[in-house]
This record gives structure tokens, sequence and C-alpha cells, in this order.
């Protein structure tokens, strides 16, 4: 493997030491996995989930979990387009007016048949002040609900909005039962593919096979989605067979090293999670367009791609990913070429001092090992241009704050499923959003892209809606108020047993309802 050049020492060999390390561990380490089961599996996740009711559910791995017990009204495919889930079909007569025709066939897991009933009961707990569902402001446009008979219901809204449906989308919104109370989480009833089972805090969660479903009923009986919160063990457990699968929750050194293993193999596929650089442009040497632009072209992606992440993700252009129905991929792009990024910064009136350096910048990251090995490398692509950047880790949280009061030049984040969604351009880039009222954390200024994000959030014409977010990412690949990375790829590490796996670009566990495991 040649060497990289672009990478700083610091950066790549940490990666590059722990990689052999940890193969050579596996290598020495007992070589026969436990007999297996196909039907029953071990799905090994990094965090407990915090709640399983829907109605409240907000962390990753109680939404990934609640797609698997919980029908919606609609789900999305790989594009991100929306199809019936529980609704049969649906029509808009209005902008203000939403008519869903339900399945008449569908049971709760009590046996219960599913009705216009529950969905108007789930959607009026949510809108309840009283109840305190993080979930209310999505339907905060809507004026009331009426299930007209058993297998309609109609939403009337008060103002127009594009991305109504997409926010009820499975698993955001899951339908319950009605007369589903405040203790709703301890046992979750729903009419997906699963039915829950059990929980045991920070250990373990267990679904069953729902025989019922209105679909074809999954193959596997049951699933044990086992907490353990450390990636090393998390591949040692994989590694020995007491684990069958995880999904995205290993270090990017650690796949290769277990891929060799004969009992396991890797499924991979491009995500939609996107990781960019955050930018202040408040602070006066970033308010620079021309800044802004020569930093994205001192930066090697593409390294950093090949090297720190191997190759687990997929070059970004902008916010939306290039799966998704309203992506363009005509828009500026920005190789690394030191000599444009040179120029422009000569031109924007920072040139080289006699130790060669133009201006400093501070990156804040998170403390995680992979976010720190990013910054050094980057610190060491944007010295090549005469830009000293100095690292600055700090806990998420602290992280986050300091983002929403704009105390910070440039960060390292990700959006994760915000992004599947145009109405993202309306929250980030609107100047009418800065944080509380919304995350344009940077003050984006642009009078073009709050009209473009405002017509995003009420035109329902696909074609009209689609040619609006094709603008909108054109002139902020031209204006960079954030500087796009990557896309990181859904990675499963999994016993080979499993057979074929089509893994979700959005990192949902849907896929376990059509497994189709090989014989032991």
């Amino acid at each position: 493997m040649p060497r990289p050049v672009d990478l700083p020492r610091s950066a790549f060999f940490p990666a590059f030491l722990f990689s052999c390390f940890f193969a050579c561990f596996l290598l020495l380490s007992c070589n026969r996995a436990k007999t297996f089961d196909p039907t029953s599996i071990t799905f090994l996740i990094e965090a407990n989930p915090s709640n399983l009711d829907p109605r409240f559910a907000t962390d990753a791995q109680s939404q990934h979990i609640d797609g698997l017990i919980f029908s919606s009204l609609v789900e999305h495919d790989d594009q991100l387009n929306l199809r019936g889930d529980l609704a049969e079909s649906w029509e808009t007569p209005n902008p203000l007016t939403y008519v869903f025709y339900l399945h008449r066939d569908v049971l709760f897991h009590d046996g219960r048949r599913v009705t216009s009933a529950d969905v108007k009961a789930t959607f009026d707990f949510l809108l309840d002040p009283a109840n305190r569902s993080p979930k209310r402001g999505a339907f905060r446009m809507v004026a009331s609900i009426e299930a007209t008979d058993d297998a309609t219901v109609v939403f009337h809204l008060n103002e127009p909005f594009a991305s109504f449906v997409w926010n009820m989308s499975r698993p955001a919104v899951g339908i319950v039962p009605a007369g589903a109370g405040a203790d709703f989480a301890r046992h979750p009833i729903g009419s997906g593919p699963f039915r829950f089972v059990s929980q045991r805090q920070d250990d373990e969660v267990v679904l069953e096979r729902n025989p019922g479903y209105f679909r074809s009923p999954a193959q596997i009986a049951r699933v044990r989605f086992r907490v353990v919160p450390d990636a090393v063990v998390r591949a040692l457990e994989l590694r020995k067979g007491a684990a069958d699968i995880e999904m995205s929750s290993l270090s990017p050194d650690i796949v290769p090293a277990l891929s060799r293993q004969p009992h396991l193999e890797v499924t991979q596929r491009p995500g939609t999670n996107f990781s960019y650089l955050g930018v202040n442009l408040e602070d006066p040497i970033l308010a620079r367009r021309e800044v802004r632009q020569a930093l994205a072209f001192s930066t090697d992606r593409e390294a950093i791609i090949r090297y720190l992440l191997r190759g687990q993700a997929r070059l970004a252009t902008g916010i939306l990913p290039p799966n998704h129905w309203a992506y363009t991929a005509d828009v500026p792009s920005y190789p690394c070429d030191l000599s444009r990024a040179e120029k422009l910064l000569d031109a924007a009136g920072f040139p080289r001092n006699q130790g060669g350096v133009r201006f400093h910048l501070t990156l804040k990251t998170t403390t995680d090992e992979q976010a720190r090995l990013v910054g050094a490398a980057l610190q060491g692509q944007w010295k090549k241009a005469g830009i000293e950047l100095e690292l600055r880790p700090l806990e998420l949280a602290t992280l986050l704050f300091d983002a929403t009061r704009g105390n910070f030049q440039l960060t390292f984040l990700r959006w994760v499923g915000g992004n599947n969604d145009p109405a993202i351009f309306d929250l980030v880039f609107s100047s009418k959003r800065f944080p509380p009222d919304g995350a344009n954390r940077g003050h984006y200024r642009n009078p073009r892209i709050d009209s473009l994000s405002l017509q995003i959030l009420v035109v329902t014409n696909l074609e009209k809606r689609k040619a609006l977010c094709a603008e909108a990412q054109r002139i902020l690949a031209e204006d960079l108020p954030y500087l796009p990375l990557w896309f990181t790829d859904v990675v499963s590490v999994h016993r080979r047993g499993l057979g074929s796996i089509e893994l979700s670009p959005t990192g949902d566990y849907d896929f376990l309802a059509m497994l189709r495991p090989a014989a032991p």
C-alpha cells in the first residue's frame, strides 16, 4: 500500500497501528464460532434505546427498533420517495387537506384492528401540549383531524407544508392503539413485522416475529438487541460467534480485520449521514467566500476517505445525498487543488507572512477518535496552503452548545436523518432560522436562499420542488456556508449464514423483516 502523501503522520499512523494490533489480536484469539440458529439472531447495538413509545422516541436506537414494532401511515424507498405503509393510498385535494385511506386488514399485535380512530388518537396525543411530545413541533401546522370512517382519516392544515407527509413516515411516527397511556413504553403494542417481548435497561431488547403481519411475515423468529457500549467488545463478540450482526457501530479500522474471519462477512452500501465543516460567517476571515472556497480546494477528502475511513464514505457536494430524488450533481465542485487555493487566498488579501503562514483558524470537534484523526488530517493538509489550524476536541454536548451560541470558527459535525427531506434548506440555511429558532448556526445570509427555502416548504408539485432544490444546491455550493465532506456508508459486519442483507441507506433496521437466512 503506498504511503499517503496528504495525511500527517499523526493522523495516519495511530489508526494504522491500531488496525494491525487488532488484526493480530483476532488471529491469535479462539477460531471456533458457536452454533448458529438462523431463526434467532443477536444484534449488537452501542446504546440503550431510551424510549420505545414512538410518540416520544427521538434517539437513533429507539427509532430503529420502533420501526420494526410499529407501522406508520407511510414509508420511504431507497430514493427517499414516499409510499404507503398503513395507508393504501392518499390524496391532497388542496394544499391544506390530506386524506389517507387505510388498509382494512391490519391488526395490532394484541389482535385489535387498526382503524382511523387509532391514527387520530396518535396524532391528537402528539399535538396536546400537556403530553410534551418532542415531535409536536413537526405537526404545528395541523388544525384538526377527522376520522370520517374506519378506514379514512383527514388532516386539515392551517398553512401549506410540503414536508407534512414526510414527517409522518416510518419510523418517525408509529401508530399506537387508541387509549395508549403514559406507561405505554413498558410494553409497546404496534402492528409492525415484530412484536415487543421484553426490555432490560442497559442490557437487551427482545422482539419476536409477528405472524399476523399484513405483509409477508418475517422468517426470523426472534431478535435480541444486546447493548454493548464498547466497540472492541462488540468486535470480539462477533469474532467468537456470541453475536450475529452489528450495523455501523465499529470503527473503519476494525471492519477489515473482522472481514478476514471465515464465518463473518461485511455488507456495505452508500448512506445518507452527512459529515461537514460548519462555518461561522460572522468571523472576519471566514466571512470571505474566497477563503471558504480556498479551504475546500485545500482539502484532500479522497485521501481521508481512503486512508482514515478505509473507503467507507462517499464524497459529498452538498447536504442532500446522491440517492435523493431532489439531488443534483450540477453544482460547483472542489477537488484538491493547492494552486487554486493559493490564488484565492492571495486575491482575498491573505498573503503568507515571513513564516509562510497566512492566518490561524480553530476547528472544534468531538472527542471521538475518528473526529480527532480527521482534524489532524485537515491540519496537515491546510498547512500546505499557509493556514495554521488549531484543534479543540470537546464533548458532544459542549460542542453543540458552542455551535448554537456561535462560539466557534469551524466545527466538524454530522447530520443524521435531518438531511433526508428538503425542509433541511430552511432549517439550516434560512436567515430566519438562527438559533434558537433553527439550526443556521453560522448565521448565513442570502436573500435568494431565504426565498427558495420558503418555496420548498410549500410547493407540493414534485418537479417544481425538485427545480427549486437544484437552484438552492447550486447557490450553496458556490457560497459554501458548509464545507461538504462525505456521506458515511452503512456498513454491517455479520455472520455469513444470515444470507443477503439489503441495508437501508438511512441505517434503519427494516432489512430484518426481509432476511432469508441460510441453513446452519
